[in-house]
């Protein structure tokens, strides 16, 4: 499955890639696209009372003219209504030039009884808020029980971060082309779209050469080839060693949930660092988790000398303040290992950021991963904001590149965003993560891959992913304590059939 994601730039350079290359022309780029569209909906709803199109005055509304045309041809009843006329001399124009369709205006438009009303009006181009006949039509589009579907992009979305320009078409399906943008993926936007089809309309895969897409869907083709294998003569040790922070005697059950999740995720060993308070609370609950006594930085050199630990996991419920500082420095200035840093060890950095930032700043690949959620994010960040960079993408390579890590920008619509560009966009997140110590099972899934031989951004990848699709196979009811074992079935499936997902 094809998981690049283009924004509408890119998207752009992808038709004109296609014209030069003497393909197809504008016009005929056009026509191939009202034929996709016309033909999911004679499929779906060819016995549709009616069809209702919303034509715009650009490439969209000239997408809309054609479907015009061959609905009129196929003897469906159809009802046009335009908002502005082409310029001269476009493609849009030539499209409606050639459909016999009668035009209404706009403005004149009323909440259809019955049928298909699809939005032609502005597409994935709009940069401005929607106002006027254009906006009421929407509204009322959106009050009607007919079957709504957009071309491209709902109108009023912003293609590139799925924010809202004023009001937005509520499609139940979305017919897109080539590839996905940013909006179909992005909240608000994915709330908008419905159901998106991506439709092929002659655009051939090698454009993607000269665009070199940066942006992608967070599906198994993304990282499957880098997930960990059992070699037939492994041994533990081989198979990764994890070290998970635990927090003082009344905070341990979240370093616990890391720690299963890591050993579940296939690493061969996984120990629990934890003051001598917390001892035995971890050790009443634990079983194949190995257990040793950390109480400062002396304890904690000591352990690396000896052991040889693939990953770490520090933050979870560990505590704000210098003791969390001190190890995380700790961790980037004198192992090797994969850190993951989660929760408590992300805010202690809130006022000492750039400490952090020139630690992680190192020689050597990207080891790093942050795994912060909106308000985490923001005490780190304070400068990324929607006002000041209203792509939560950017906003989430824009942190990357500041602290050299991976960052894992939780949410609905979690980011994973590397400093070298790279960004993927998760869409099997579910409310049902939405539950305590849910974060603290991703951030061990992350390090037990790390720990294992995946690349971090590839690992943050696939434990986002994992993580989603574990919630999914649990259902309604679950707690994060179900999640460590539902992950493992996960990569189990994927290991034996990654087109399962």
């Amino acid at each position: 499955m094809a998981n690049e994601i283009l924004t509408p730039a890119e998207m752009a350079h992808a038709d004109q890639s296609t014209i030069k290359a003497g393909i197809h022309d504008g016009y005929h780029l056009m026509l191939n696209t009202g034929n996709a569209i016309a033909r999911h909906l004679l499929r779906h709803h060819g016995d549709a009372s009616a069809f209702h199109i919303l034509c715009g005055p650009g490439n969209n509304g000239g997408d809309g003219y054609v479907v015009a045309s061959i609905l009129g041809a196929s003897g469906a009843s159809v009802n046009l209504w335009t908002h502005g006329e082409p310029k001269n001399g476009t493609d849009a124009a030539q499209a409606a030039k050639h459909c016999p369709i009668k035009v209404q205006d706009i403005a004149d438009f009323k909440s259809a009884p019955s049928g298909v009303i699809v939005d032609a009006l502005f597409g994935a181009g709009l940069n401005r808020a929607v106002s006027g006949s254009a906006a009421t039509a929407i509204s009322t589009a959106n009050g009607s029980t007919c079957h709504r579907v957009a071309i491209d992009i709902p109108s009023g979305l912003d293609g590139l971060t799925g924010q809202v320009l004023g009001t937005a078409f509520q499609a139940d399906t979305t017919i897109t082309f080539f590839r996905k943008k940013p909006a179909h993926l992005l909240y608000p936007g994915r709330t908008l779209c419905g159901e998106v089809i991506v439709a092929d309309i002659g655009i051939a895969d090698n454009v993607l050469t000269a665009i070199r897409p940066q942006c992608f869907e967070n599906t198994p083709a993304l990282w499957k080839a880098r997930l960990p294998v059992l070699e037939e003569n492994t041994h533990k040790y081989a198979r990764g060693h994890v070290a998970v922070f635990s927090g003082g005697a009344t905070s341990t059950g979240a370093a616990r949930l890391s720690a299963l999740a890591a050993a579940r995720s296939g690493a061969g060993a996984v120990t629990l660092l934890t003051p001598e308070e917390a001892l035995a609370a971890n050790a009443a609950h634990l079983t194949s988790i190995m257990l040793h006594k950390c109480e400062n930085r002396r304890d904690l050199a000591t352990f690396t000398e000896t052991r040889k630990v693939a990953a770490f996991v520090l933050g979870p419920a560990f505590g704000v303040g210098r003791k969390a500082r001190e190890f995380a420095l700790a961790l980037l200035s004198e192992t090797k290992a994969g850190v993951v840093f989660d929760a408590d060890v992300i805010t202690s950095f809130k006022d000492e950021r750039e400490t952090l930032f020139n630690a992680a700043a190192g020689p050597g690949a990207i080891r790093l991963v942050l795994t912060p959620h909106e308000g985490e994010f923001k005490r780190l960040f304070p400068e990324l904001t929607e006002t000041s960079m209203p792509s939560k993408v950017e906003r989430a390579r824009a942190a990357a590149k500041l602290a050299c890590a991976i960052v894992i920008y939780k949410g609905a619509d979690t980011i994973i965003a590397s400093p070298d560009g790279r960004a993927a966009i998760n869409a099997n997140g579910t409310p049902l993560l939405a539950t305590a110590g849910s974060g603290d099972v991703l951030a061990g899934l992350t390090a037990g891959l790390m720990a294992q031989g995946m690349p971090a951004f590839e690992a943050a990848c696939a434990a986002v992913f994992i993580h989603g699709a574990a919630a999914h196979h649990l259902g309604f009811g679950l707690i994060a304590e179900d999640l460590p074992a539902a992950a493992g079935k996960i990569i189990g499936k994927l290991l034996a059939n990654p087109t399962t997902f």
